[in-house]
């Protein structure tokens, strides 16, 4: 009895930062851990620094890593995506049992998550595709989760999940921002998704920055002034409170630090994802494709040096109308362009439950999102209460809440694309989300011109008003 209540409750392999702070998580909820890495070294300096005087244990080896964790074992891999997942599954799945569960808290694609769930339920074990969002201060205090994969192992890692994931409100008693998501990928399906809307808010933040910057000639304490009054209102979000801070931030000799930093963006990949889930699937997810090539652009640096020289636009000017009837609507366009990008997330994750069957929830995605995670803000309250009223809702445009939202916002909205048309200042976000609003607000869209041209050159058919669902071909020329 002894020997057995020694064992860990859980163990996790992965010791960069995030692993070692959701080790320390779960420590602090009462479950006893045991940690491994590849480099081992690793793992005895966390024990005799940051995990000192915890009750989390250590391994040196795989196989004693494995004989150390109470059955059915539960072992959590954060590990780089790809090779690094499926060399450690090739490393645990002769040392495990049936009815063991893996759950890989990366980044993988969601189609690596389908393949390993089935690969691992014909041997017996459940393996679980877990989204972990919320960044290194998540990890440790409370990240959202979004588990999806073989449920048969759900039942196990719930008491987990459940216990160190973020709360609703950041009340203790709060709703958990986890639960079960879906089968196969659905997990990191829907933290995909949720990286993309990152994408996508990121870049409407940066599009505003310029915009007050550029267009106003605002000046970074009266900028961050602005953020920081929108973060008390509708707008209240971890994006906006920290882009405040970051504006306002000054380096050692005085001067504002993110004026320093170069101008090229980088990305992991979940965004460009989302973007090739949307095309493969037909749908119109334009704004997060937007923010992906927004940080295309950015990455060809000294090629925009050189054409800066050579190719001209407006000239420099700023804004010549009211000045806070222009930074209110900037407010309105964020709030507007954050609207569409979430419809277009949601509008994606609906056509993926379809084509997979996972049937996802998508109040219960929402509220998962509310708190621990980079997206998370008051918004997310609003999007669970429009698909509490309607489980089917087609696209959050169509709820009251939002559709008289975006009645109130749009002539700011319109006001500052067409101001930045002028200014020459690209807002690829504010402008694809605008597009898309009134495409999709169009009765008929030109795409009949399309379907002629198409069949005049390629004889590809199209279908008449008056006669959908039967194809014709029309000989355009004389032969």
């Amino acid at each position: 009895m002894a020997e057995a209540e020694a064992l860990a409750d859980v163990g996790l392999i992965g010791m960069a930062v995030m692993g070692q702070n959701l080790i320390l998580n779960m420590n602090d909820h009462g479950f006893k851990v045991i940690a491994f890495n590849r480099d081992v070294t690793k793992v005895d300096a966390f024990l005799a620094k940051e995990a000192k005087g915890t009750k989390v244990i250590g391994a040196k080896t795989v196989e004693e890593f494995t004989q150390k964790i109470k059955k059915p074992r539960r072992i959590i891999l954060l590990v780089k995506a790809g090779i690094a997942v499926d060399s450690f599954i090739e490393k645990l799945t002769p040392e495990l049992c049936q009815g063991d569960i893996i759950v890989d808290g990366g980044n993988s694609e969601y189609l690596d998550t389908e393949r390993r769930v089935k690969s691992l339920k014909e041997k017996g074990i459940h393996f679980i595709g877990s989204g972990v969002s919320g960044g290194e201060e998540g990890a440790r205090y409370g990240p959202s989760l979004m588990p999806g994969g073989n449920k048969d192992g759900w039942g196990s890692i719930k008491p987990i999940f459940q216990s160190i994931c973020a709360k609703a409100g950041g009340k203790p008693d709060g709703d958990p921002c986890c639960d079960w998501v879906g089968g196969g990928g659905a997990g990191h399906y829907v933290k995909m998704v949720h990286n993309g809307i990152e994408y996508g808010d990121m870049q409407v933040l940066c599009e505003a920055y310029q915009l007050m910057k550029e267009g106003l000639g605002m000046g970074h304490e009266e900028m961050s002034a602005v953020l920081d009054e929108w973060n008390k209102g509708e707008l209240d979000s971890f994006l906006i409170e920290i882009t405040a801070n970051i504006l306002k931030f000054k380096d050692k000799d005085g001067s504002y630090l993110v004026e320093k930093i170069r101008d090229t963006a980088g990305q992991k990949g979940t965004g460009k994802w989302t973007a090739i889930s949307a095309l493969d699937s037909g749908v119109p997810v334009t704004l997060i494709g937007e923010s992906v090539f927004a940080r295309c652009l950015s990455a060809i640096k000294e090629e925009r040096v050189k054409a800066s020289k050579v190719l001209c636009g407006p000239p420099p000017s700023c804004y010549s109308g009211d000045k806070k009837e222009f930074i209110d609507a900037i407010r309105d366009a964020i709030y507007a362009s954050k609207i569409i990008s979430y419809a277009q997330g949601f509008m994606l994750m609906r056509e993926a439950s379809s084509l997979y069957n996972w049937d996802l929830n998508n109040g219960s995605i929402a509220l998962m999102w509310r708190g621990g995670c980079i997206i998370r803000s008051v918004f997310l309250g609003n999007i669970k209460e429009a698909y509490d009223k309607n489980p089917n809702l087609p696209n959050l445009l169509l709820d009251d809440f939002f559709k008289a939202a975006i009645h109130r916002c749009q002539k700011g909205w319109r006001l500052v694309v067409a101001t930045a048309v002028n200014l020459g200042i690209p807002t690829p976000a504010f402008s694809s989300a605008l597009a898309f609003y009134d495409g999709y607000r169009s009765e008929r869209l030109p795409a009949n011109l399309l379907q002629a041209q198409r069949d005049y050159f390629g004889a590809h058919t199209y279908e008449l008003l008056s006669k959908p669902g039967e194809f014709v071909h029309t000989q355009w020329f004389a032969k």
